[in-house]
């Protein structure tokens, strides 16, 4: 693989704090764009890299950012619930797409979500529509789409974690039994790392998960079973609401209802797999992918050893 100059937005947040030093890792060089540098100190990486100051909404500081990169990883994105999160994922990602083509940057890496057919959540759409603007941009662009990510520290990790280890009965909302494809945080960021190499040709989104295909109920059966807890009774009932489903989650995990709610209503829909071709391009390791319950035991012995890398709270909120 080439080396090249990588520029990482995101790079406080859970995602980009873990890839900036796999990039470095395999000799890329990188550059971070934050809105406040500050945020970086104390990462054992951050004398390595580039600063570049900027909020990806304003194109002038924008553009200066991405002067002289050859790939440029797009990794925001609004967690939150609150009102004008889709219009300001819609102008951010519009700005970086401009910026982008005028600085003459030759990929934009994309992570968004794992969309499955028919209505979705509005999370998953403002996912699907920041993957269409960058497709759109001019530039060449990769879109990995991925459902849930398992990692210590993750906010799908933690959710699952504590609902596992604090109700060994519960009744459940009805979207425990939906079908969804895990993937472990170590096979994104190997695919992250290894988009960075795409010939210029390869302009498209492609379907990551892992090996699993498990329901989240299945889910926290698997983790009781690495975390050595009893077995869990799960009753589904179907009165539960995406409303209250994410309240129920914030009373019982560290993870608030604003932070649960796209979560949640992004696991009311299967999200599975529809291709594998990414590993035309990626090839699986000799061992294959990570499987869900191999990523939970990497997960607790990171998370025992004190050994948690970036966590979603890393992420500013926004504003």
């Amino acid at each position: 693989m080439a080396m090249a100059r990588c520029l990482v937005t995101g790079a406080t947040g859970y995602i980009g704090g873990r890839l900036v030093p796999e990039l470095l890792g395999v000799g890329h060089a990188v550059r971070c764009m934050v809105r406040s540098p500050d945020r970086l100190r104390g990462r054992p990486w951050c004398g390595r890299v580039e600063v570049g100051v900027a909020d990806a909404t304003d194109p002038l500081r924008t553009g200066r950012a991405l002067e002289g990169v050859d790939v440029a990883y797009y990794l925001v994105h609004t967690m939150g619930s609150g009102r004008g999160f889709a219009e300001r994922d819609r102008a951010a990602a519009t700005a970086f797409a401009a910026a982008a083509r005028e600085a003459g940057v030759r990929r934009i890496v994309y992570l968004g979500g794992l969309t499955p057919g028919g209505e979705v959540s509005p999370h998953l759409r403002s996912r699907e529509e920041v993957a269409r603007i960058l497709l759109d941009s001019g530039v060449p662009t990769a879109v990995l789409r991925a459902a849930v990510i398992i990692g210590s520290g993750s906010a799908s990790f933690e959710m699952l974690r504590y609902l596992t280890e604090r109700l060994p009965v519960m009744t459940t909302p009805s979207w425990v039994r939906t079908r969804t494809q895990p993937i472990a945080i170590r096979d994104v960021l190997r695919y992250l790392v290894g988009c960075a190499g795409l010939p210029p040709g390869v302009h498209r989104a492609f379907d990551i998960g892992g090996p699993d295909v498990l329901t989240y109920a299945g889910m926290m059966r698997g983790y009781a079973a690495v975390a050595g807890l009893p077995r869990r009774w799960i009753i589904p009932v179907p009165a539960l609401t995406p409303r209250l489903s994410s309240l129920w989650v914030g009373l019982v995990t560290p993870v608030p209802a604003r932070v649960a709610r796209p979560l949640v209503e992004s696991l009311r829909n299967e999200t599975i797999c529809r291709e594998h071709d990414i590993a035309r391009h990626v090839p699986d390791p000799p061992g294959g992918l990570v499987a869900f319950e191999q990523a939970v035991d990497l997960a607790l012995r990171r998370i025992k050893d004190a050994d948690v890398a970036t966590r979603w709270t890393s992420a500013p909120a926004p504003g």
